[in-house]
């Protein structure tokens, strides 16, 4: 981004049924979340579970936390690891079987959502987020977000974690990129809410019964404010009184100094309509992206993995084919990390690029990669290109993706994407003609299909009929169903 000035903006949407929260980069959206009513995200919310099964196998087991699907915990969460510095060894995974038995109850926190078939994955490492930390409880862990660069204030922010903790809050903590620069008291006030939010949890699971919560996370806008709020936030508008309300509420307790920032939207156009961002998010559930050379790239999200395809399209650009392919692909990059962050894709991504036989071309499109992935919030981590001129890439999903949570699979395909054609439903036709004819008795049968089928069978498949008709020796008749899909048919005896 070679230094270039960053301006964000927050835009909250609220209705009794829905909260929105759209993050715009100048002018430009770049993240979008929403929280529904009754479909709430899990992710934070911390359960008093029940072990309901062991499985040594997967070195795992399944735990009722209240919800439809029991959640999934893996040995692994269940051994503290230091998050952000890395330092030192990984302790040895425990067996499964030595932690838990079924019956047993523990404090859980989801870390990540049920994802489509899958229930939510525990950890029961709890960590608590406010402004500038997270804790860590019953933990001596004390790490710094790697997004603070400078050693002196990674530092200096050390030494005052170690000092307030040391002067009675105790515990472990992360600190939050958020609090690059903040002063002692700032740090105070935050362990001090912290620490009196895990007593509360600790007081609620004492006397909760199995398989319910005692902790949920702050609802969307309250977590945007909490998570989102920096230096580079110029304003937060909220089209909503009540929510402005909250939200200032909270500000004064967290950042007064922020308070002037947050402000009331009450124009009579749709706060998404600012920067095209219902657009935005319209465009954002297309398979196509175009690129402003001509050029384009098709996302295609299956189960196990995303893939992006790169195209010059109508760019035939002003120098040789090599130049040109080297353009489109960087401007491809830029475009393909926005999408990434607006439609939240996650787990593993392939980039299939133009292929450059130019080694220092491909060098610098890796490198514009990694630059344009470094803003993205999520972790990411990124291969080289490989023999077939593929980027493997890999980003963490702990959420839904855009397309999945504001779609569901085509009623008509199934989810394939494409339906049988015409032709193809034609002739299945014919096939269960002549097998109908074959096991019952009827002097007459009956098809029922979709204008389009009738259509192509009496204009273009009459002559099939006549002689499908004098091999049975059954008269066949038609009728169009204007309810039914293209491959939708039913052959009825008369």
């Amino acid at each position: 981004f070679g230094g270039r000035v960053v301006s964000e903006e927050i835009l909250i949407n609220s209705t009794p049924s829905e909260a929105r929260v759209a993050l715009v980069e100048n002018g430009m959206l770049q993240e979008v979340w929403m929280e529904r009513a009754g479909r709430t995200g899990y992710i934070g919310n911390i359960y008093k579970g029940e072990v309901s099964r062991v499985l040594p196998g997967l070195q795992a087991a399944f735990v009722d936390i209240g919800l439809e699907r029991t959640a999934f915990l893996h040995a692994r969460d269940m051994v503290r690891q230091d998050p952000v510095t890395d330092e030192g060894e990984t302790p040895a995974e425990p067996l499964i079987s030595d932690l838990l038995r079924p019956g047993d109850q523990l404090i859980v926190q989801v870390i990540k959502d049920p994802l489509g078939s899958k229930g939510a994955r525990l950890t029961t490492n709890i960590s608590i987020p406010s402004r500038f930390l997270v804790l860590l409880p019953d933990c001596d862990v004390i790490g710094i977000s790697v997004r603070i660069e400078e050693e002196e204030e990674r530092a200096r922010l050390k030494d005052l974690v170690y000092r307030l903790r040391d002067e009675g809050h105790g515990h472990g903590y992360i600190v939050r990129t958020n609090a690059e620069g903040v002063n002692d008291f700032a740090l105070s006030a935050d362990m001090a809410y912290l620490v009196k939010v895990w007593q509360s949890i600790l007081e609620r699971a004492e006397t909760a019964k199995a398989a319910s919560s005692v902790f949920e996370d702050l609802s969307l806008p309250m977590r945007a404010l909490r998570d989102m709020m920096h230096e580079q936030v110029e304003r937060v508008r909220i089209d909503s009184r009540q929510e402005t309300e909250k939200a200032r509420e909270f500000a004064q307790r967290f950042v007064p100094d922020w308070l002037d920032r947050i402000e009331e939207y009450s124009a009579e156009r749709p706060i998404f309509d600012l920067f095209g961002v219902e657009d935005e998010i319209e465009n954002a559930l297309k398979p196509s992206v175009p690129l402003k050379s001509g050029g384009y790239l098709v996302f295609d999200q299956t189960e196990a993995m995303t893939t992006v395809d790169v195209n010059t399209g109508g760019y035939v650009g002003n120098r040789n084919v090599a130049e040109t392919i080297y353009k489109t692909n960087l401007e491809a990059v830029q475009a393909l990390s926005r999408q990434l962050r607006l439609r939240n894709l996650g787990g593993i991504i392939i980039i299939d690029f133009i292929d450059m036989a130019d080694e220092e071309h491909r060098r610098q499109l890796m490198r514009a990669l990694e630059r344009a992935l470094e803003r993205d919030p999520v972790k990411t981590s990124l291969t080289e290109i490989s023999a077939l001129g593929l980027v493997e890439m890999t980003r963490k999903r702990t959420t839904e993706s855009l397309e999945r949570r504001l779609c569901i699979p085509c009623p008509q395909c199934d989810g394939r994407g494409t339906i049988k054609s015409s032709e193809t439903v034609c002739l299945e036709i014919f096939r269960e003609i002549m097998r109908s004819s074959r096991q019952f008795e009827a002097s007459t049968l009956m098809v029922l299909a979709s204008p389009h089928v009738v259509e192509r069978i009496q204009d273009e498949q009459s002559s099939t009929v006549a002689e499908l008709e004098e091999l049975i020796g059954k008269s066949i008749r038609f009728q169009r169903e204007e309810q039914y899909s293209q491959e939708q048919y039913d052959v009825v005896l008369l």
